[in-house]
């Protein structure tokens, strides 16, 4: 497993950016942390793609009591998770999730990380094949300031969910929360929670089918789990996903 990113701010050609996850400093949570510790169950396997600097693995595991494994494409942020004693490896989602064995973990979560993947689609598959259930967290597109900020700027928006300027963003794969139903149904995916989050706002509980949610949600976190879990392919089943940390 390799990095390949180096830049903080505006990428080389053709290099490969992330998110920033977290800013590293102990107890400092992010909008959807405190959701994803309310939705993990407690003692669970748990593999954070695109951990960061190991904010929520730390959360994970000393508040929940999780194994916790992290997948990382920087080296900055491998640094600074393994300097908290966390358990991380460096890689990338779309090239690297395939290592894992299938069913490895009862949850793998995708925060805030999945518009920045080069496949969003593959991404999710390879979720739910390695975990029980996978949580997913995204920036919607749909929402009404973006909506408002194209007819009257014309310009890309730039909102609290989505700071960065078009030629430095890492987000290459925009959505809706109408697109992510979409795509969650042509994968024959079962959404078990759905939470909706908006600036300065507590989370709620949505009916993501409900066209007024896709308005209103600045962003969403979705908990999934596959319908056939009870036939999901068994590959790999003589290893678990520690043997990739070791």
């Amino acid at each position: 497993m390799t990095a390949a990113i180096q830049s903080e701010s505006v990428a080389a050609p053709g290099a490969r950016l992330r998110p920033s996850r977290d800013t590293g400093n102990p107890g400092e949570r992010r909008t959807d942390f405190p959701e994803i510790l309310r939705l993990v169950r407690p003692g669970s396997r748990v593999l954070d793609v695109g951990c960061g600097e190991g904010a929520l693995l730390e959360l994970l595991t000393s508040e929940k009591g999780c194994d916790g494994r992290g997948l990382e494409i920087s080296a900055r942020g491998v640094s600074a998770c393994i300097a908290r004693g966390l358990a991380v490896v460096q890689g990338d989602a779309d090239r690297d999730l395939k290592d894992f064995p299938a069913q490895a973990f009862d949850y793998a979560v995708l925060s805030q990380t999945l518009q920045a993947t080069v496949a969003p689609r593959e991404v999710m598959v390879e979720l739910l094949r390695i975990a029980e259930h996978a949580i997913v967290s995204f920036p919607n597109f749909g929402h009404w300031r973006m909506r408002l900020s194209l007819l009257t700027q014309g310009r890309m928006p730039e909102t609290p969910a989505l700071p960065h300027r078009w030629w430095s963003t890492p987000n290459i794969h925009m959505c809706t929360l109408r697109d992510f139903m979409e795509l969650c149904r042509d994968l024959d995916l079962r959404i078990d929670h759905c939470a909706a989050f908006t600036t300065g706002k507590p989370p709620r509980r949505i009916d993501p089918d409900r066209a007024i949610e896709n308005w209103r949600a600045e962003s969403v976190l979705f908990l999934l789990s596959r319908k056939d879990a009870a036939e999901a392919p068994t590959a790999g089943a003589g290893k678990t996903g520690a043997d990739l940390f070791s």
